[in-house]
């Protein structure tokens, strides 16, 4: 294990068991913006008022009824 993995695993052995869904949440944003750098903007949450601007659009797109089944869902995201 790396020297910065070691650091990392120690870091999230010490942190309060009500933070770690947050630690997880954010691990994986970090690798969708870093690592998937392809990935559509339209899922790419980049800060909080990005995600709160693309939960309201998403609300809107219901109201209005532009949605779609979940199994068309999963085919898109499968096929990025």
């Amino acid at each position: 294990m790396s020297t910065e993995k070691q650091r990392l695993y120690n870091a999230i052995e010490t942190l309060p068991e009500e933070l770690t869904e947050q630690v997880i949440s954010y691990i994986e944003y970090l690798k969708l913006y870093f690592l998937e750098p392809g990935a559509p903007e339209s899922v790419t949450i980049k800060s909080k008022e990005d995600l709160i601007k693309k939960l309201e659009k998403g609300l809107k797109d219901v109201e209005e009824g532009r949605v779609h089944s979940l199994d068309e869902t999963l085919a898109k995201i499968n096929s990025i």
